[in-house]
């Protein structure tokens, strides 16, 4: 029934305009308003990511958008001189290292984790 469909994810945000300057200046990429009130986030080889506001906005517990990136380490540190600060994980299960990186050391693909201005978990991950 969907397998020819072109699917799209979407997003709630508590300040668009926050969430537009974020995605365009921060992580560079192409931001372009609809008219429907919301931005629509442009990536190459994707479907457009509609990201709209929401006045009782809760951010999502989970990750609602990955960046496959070829080096990892290059694309943290980037975001890092840009200000971003990365999530830290101490678990059994998860583990970063002071960066905010997990190393996959073979189980599982390199990832780090952080947040855009309305609290929602992005990532970047290698994809070797």
């Amino acid at each position: 029934m969907f397998k020819d469909s072109k699917a799209f994810s979407s997003f709630s945000v508590n300040d668009l305009q926050a969430a537009k300057k974020f995605y365009s200046e921060v992580l560079s990429l192409e931001v372009s308003d609809n008219p429907m009130g919301i931005i629509e986030l442009h990536i190459a080889g994707s479907s457009n990511i509609m990201v709209y506001p929401k006045p009782n906005h809760e951010p999502a517990t989970f990750t609602v958008l990955n960046f496959p990136v070829a080096d990892l380490e290059k694309a943290v540190d980037a975001l890092i001189a840009k200000g971003i600060v990365f999530e830290q994980y101490d678990s059994e299960y998860m583990k970063t290292d002071k960066k905010g990186i997990v190393r996959g050391n073979g189980h599982g693909p390199d990832i780090a984790w952080f947040k855009d201005p309305a609290g929602n978990i992005l990532s970047v991950i290698e994809d070797k």
